[in-house]
């Protein structure tokens, strides 16, 4: 077991999953978070005395390590996990569209890649010639793709129309890419395909939350030694640079507390991690300035009306890409890629929402709109360009890590992202200074 002092910066997942898995390792370990709030990305909060979550967030049956993080806080803090996530039996999606019939895609009890083929053949949102071709495509998908190719363009190679974008590639990779298909590199377009629909029958399965995701946050937190909000990092601190290897010495806070430690993990977006770190050459850090941020809105409104029954729903061609239904008269409509709207006003989004749910969900024909609210985040994700080269944790400090669903975790940025390469920042650093202590008692 380890043993020393050790200080996460930045308390999203990325960060929580590092700390919890550096505690379970034995370390001390404190948080620093600059928000009020923690989960980062993954938070919740009050509007207008309803605690909502800072965007509708999903996850997949594929998902194993977020699944598993879970599992840790749940056993630490004696919750069963089937009190915190949802997931369902088997993969269903319901997609709505403006004058057509509801449409279902449902996994069937086959083995993949067929257990998609009786849905997807009967998809009454596109024709019979589209329906084939997206099941040649998603085969094809396992070939990968050209060098520098954007997922829209590998779509057109593979003879994808406007129709198929629209009634089943968009509402599907969009949100998972948080970008236009036109600036998404066609390798983390496949990522998805392969892992949520090639990988096995179960791994597209839709799960989410149970309970807000601040709970989440709060309860992997608890486990900790100390937990410092409102707490900005302004740099590390080092000891002298010995070559090309700096070794951290601790934290200096932006009120000019300076706080020691064994070893740094920083679960920061690049921006603040170029300005902690002033010069992240030095530290082995290229690039961090090619790094290109997505936003994401979500809409939450409530109605006099408590018959809803979908659950969730894709809605087709449509700005509002799902729809959720959280409680009795309360829907969460999710935005993702959303340039076009982060900076309207919230009238003029909540506006826009109402006449799109409007269009395809016939209970609100006679029912009255209560409230509304928005919440954005304008530097949801990162966008996963083409040619764009994500770091590993590790720097040329031993004793320095990094970690955040932006980084290479081989997935797009997702809770699942977040958690790999909090636990992969974790298990470096543990490495590390296992080696540290072991050269040391060498020398002495």
């Amino acid at each position: 077991m380890g043993t020393g002092h050790l200080a996460v910066v930045g308390a999203g997942l990325a960060g929580l999953s590092a700390a919890v898995e550096l505690k379970r390792r034995g370390y001390s370990v404190e948080l620093f978070e600059r928000t009020r709030l923690i989960g980062g990305k993954a938070t919740s909060f009050e509007v207008d005395g309803v605690e909502v979550d800072n965007g509708q967030h999903v996850y997949l049956a594929c998902c194993t390590e977020f699944v598993h993080f879970i599992d840790q806080i749940a056993s630490a803090t004696g919750r069963p996990r089937d009190d915190l996530l949802y997931l369902q039996d088997r993969f269903e999606a319901l997609l709505l569209a403006p004058g057509k019939e509801p449409s279902t895609l449902k996994a069937a009890n086959l083995p993949s890649p067929l257990h998609l083929a009786p849905s997807l053949l009967g998809y009454r949102l596109l024709g019979v010639m589209d329906r084939l071709k997206i099941g040649l495509a998603t085969l094809q998908a396992r070939s990968g793709c050209r060098p520098g190719e954007t997922m829209a363009e590998w779509l057109t190679r593979h003879g994808q129309s406007d129709a198929a974008r629209k009634a089943f590639w968009d509402p599907f990779l969009v949100p998972s890419l948080n970008a236009p298909l036109e600036r998404v590199s066609a390798e983390a377009g496949l990522h998805v395909i392969t892992t949520a629909f090639l990988a096995n029958s179960g791994a597209a399965r839709i799960g989410f939350a149970k309970v807000p995701l601040g709970h989440l946050s709060s309860m992997a937190a608890e486990t900790l030694d100390n937990v410092h909000l409102r707490s900005s990092v302004a740099a590390v601190t080092l000891d002298q640079l010995i070559a090309s290897s700096p070794m951290v010495t601790g934290l200096e806070l932006n009120d000019g507390t300076r706080v020691e430690c064994d070893g740094v993990v920083l679960a920061v977006p690049p921006s603040n991690l170029a300005r902690i770190l002033g010069e992240p050459e030095r530290f082995g850090l290229q690039g961090l300035d090619r790094f290109e941020s997505a936003p994401i809105v979500d809409l939450h409104l409530w109605y006099d009306v408590h018959e809803f029954d979908f659950g969730f729903a894709a809605l087709i061609d449509s700005p509002v890409q799902w729809v959720f239904q959280k409680t009795p008269g309360y829907l969460c409509c999710s935005l993702s890629a959303a340039d076009a709207h982060v900076h309207r006003p919230t009238e003029e989004l909540i506006d826009m929402c109402d006449r799109e749910l409007r269009k395809v969900l016939p209970l609100l024909s006679g029912a009255a709109l209560l409230k509304g609210a928005a919440t954005r985040d304008r530097e949801a994700t990162f966008v996963p360009t083409p040619g764009l080269k994500r770091p590993g944790p590790a720097t040329t400090s031993p004793n320095l890590v990094i970690a955040g669903a932006w980084t290479d975790t081989g997935w797009p940025a997702t809770m699942e992202s977040a958690v790999i390469s909090g636990r992969e920042a974790a298990k470096s650093l543990a490495a590390n200074l296992a080696s540290i202590g072991k050269d040391a008692v060498a020398v002495g």
